[in-house]
């Protein structure tokens, strides 16, 4: 009897090889791809008994639903805007491989799904892979309890307190730009110069986030080599996907796994990993060794840098590891490279095809005198405030986000839509394995949200009281957007970065001329770095050119 339970249920590997040998490699494949059919059968069953179906477009994909026609899209926002006024503030987009996703567009809506994130409402299997990959496991990758212990540590690092002493490292990084662009324009014959903005907006936000956060300078702005700038601006230069790519991050959101093929980008992504890995490191063994030397106590304690080493002490209340502490440097370095500068790029480019937005501007600038202090820049500069904001509004640097529910839900909505079956409904059920997705942008340009001037730039609204209608003052982020989301997750970097873009954006304006190198009519599109950048039609990679000239 017991030699035959032996037999029936291997005990080692190699009766477990025998035993696939004798039933054959294919049967136990294929009874492999039942069980994983079986188990997403039930899944599916359970979700469609317990989540609210609602309309939504038809798949255009048998394979991929209707992803594809978003991801080739170059304003996904619009699309999802456009199904919005088509089948109401909630709706369910058909997604690969027979997946359903959730949107949300309503106010209400967001608010109680923001109230949740990190706990009901958790970052995707594909989203954690990714940024795993990308950055390891930090406060960007962490969720529930560990998310809240990464945040709280850092936090002190970005209060108005210590942002207001960094206020002198943003100068210190824009009057760089701006010595360099001087010499260009006294070597010019006619004034004038054609330059490439992009890449300094870039540089000028890893120059800074280095000194700001790590006490190091990375001389990007000097024109000193640095390995982590050379893999950051590879990206930039390779700005259009792959077929391949592209098939296989599509399918990666059914098999997350899919992210670790070997592809171009995929290496591009690795060699970033490891790059900004060996840079925090060294810069974290020269912070611990200064410690005791060159930083005082409490100023240690208000720096980036000086938080993440105190954190790494066993006796910490919010202990990290060094695994954890690394991954919080390379998300720093990521964000410091990437969002601040595409906001930076787009306000030149706006400022560009509105020369009396950015007339009006420079004569605010002017007017003030002496370059701003940080609380000045908060209070004292309504016009520099409104120009920022209606930026950070059309263009969010993250156009959309996307979550998994961790356990079943209500999610309640400012007025009814309806369902499959026909009736209309003021809440709707969400079952736990649902994927939901906010688009940003959809938001922060919706007509039925900021009223029929949505999709203009209009710094002005953000002025008069009427400028910004009820249904937008229903959006709980930060100044009614969702640039920066909302909740337990809102970007704890948000007041550092907006101080940031008020400092450059006050230097240049106020010294600078700029318009498009082909005139106002001129074409932007989007090209991808890490994220969605703006490109100058017909520029290789992320080139965005415009004329500049001084102002007299």
């Amino acid at each position: 009897m017991m030699a035959s339970l032996a037999i029936a249920i291997p005990g080692s590997p190699s009766s477990l090889w025998t035993t696939v040998r004798s039933v054959g490699a294919f049967n136990v494949v294929c009874s492999f791809a039942a069980l994983w059919t079986f188990v997403k059968v039930i899944r599916a069953l359970r979700w469609r008994l317990r989540s609210t179906q609602l309309l939504g477009p038809p798949r255009t994909s048998f394979i991929y639903g209707v992803s594809n026609d978003l991801a080739s899209s170059t304003d996904s926002a619009t699309m999802y805007e456009h199904w919005a006024q088509e089948y109401g503030v909630a709706y369910m987009i058909p997604s690969v491989l027979g997946q359903t996703t959730i949107v949300l567009s309503d106010p209400k809506a967001i608010a109680h799904f923001c109230a949740r994130e990190s706990w009901t409402y958790v970052q995707t299997p594909l989203s954690l892979a990714l940024i795993e990959n990308l950055v390891g496991r930090g406060v960007l990758w962490s969720q529930g309890e560990s998310h809240r212990r990464q945040r709280k540590a850092l936090t002190p690092a970005f209060s108005n307190a210590a942002i207001r002493t960094l206020t002198s490292v943003f100068y210190d990084s824009v009057y760089k730009v701006k010595s360099a662009w001087d010499t260009d324009l006294e070597s010019s014959k006619d004034g004038n110069a054609v330059i490439e903005v992009q890449n300094w907006m870039n540089h000028i936000s890893l120059d800074t986030i280095g000194i700001a956060g790590f006490s190091h300078d990375f001389g990007s702005l000097d024109g000193k080599h640095a390995s982590v700038t050379e893999v950051f601006d590879t990206f930039g230069n390779n700005p259009q996907a792959s077929a391949v790519n592209k098939i296989l991050l599509l399918l990666a959101s059914a098999f997350p796994i899919l992210v670790k093929i070997p592809t171009k980008r995929a290496k591009l992504r690795n060699k970033l990993n490891a790059t900004m890995g060996e840079i925090s490191n060294d810069l974290l063994l020269r912070s611990r060794r200064e410690k005791d030397v060159n930083i005082k106590e409490v100023e240690e304690e208000k720096s980036i840098i000086g938080l993440l080493i105190k954190a790494e002490g066993q006796e910490a209340e919010l202990h990290m590891s060094e695994e954890e502490v690394i991954a919080q440097m390379r998300v720093l370095l990521v964000a410091g490279y990437e969002t601040t500068s595409i906001s930076m790029t787009w306000a030149l480019i706006e400022l560009s095809r509105h020369p009396d937005v950015q007339t009006r501007l420079r004569e605010e600038l002017l007017a003030f005198g002496a370059d701003p202090t940080y609380d000045q820049l908060k209070a004292n500069l309504p016009y520099l405030d409104a120009v920022v904001h209606e930026i950070l509004r059309l263009h969010p640097a993250v156009p959309l986000f996307t979550r998994r529910a961790r356990e079943d839900d209500v999610i309640p909505l400012s007025e009814p839509v309806c369902t499959r079956s026909g009736k209309m409904t003021d809440s709707i059920s969400i079952a736990k394995g649902s994927s939901i997705v906010i688009s940003i942008g959809a938001i922060n340009r919706s007509l039925a949200i900021w009223g029929p001037d949505a999709k203009e730039f209009k710094p002005d609204r953000w002025l008069i009281e009427e400028g910004i209608s009820g249904k937008a003052k229903e959006i709980q982020g930060h100044r009614h957007l969702m640039t920066f989301v909302d909740g337990p997750r809102t970007c704890l970097g948000k007041d550092f970065a907006i101080a940031e873009f008020k400092v450059v954006l006050s230097v240049l304006v106020k010294n600078f001329v700029f318009e498009m190198r082909d005139g106002p009519d001129t074409q932007v599109d989007i090209a991808r770095g890490l994220l969605p950048r703006p490109r100058v039609v017909g520029e290789d990679s992320i080139g965005v050119p415009l004329r500049v000239c001084r102002y007299e």
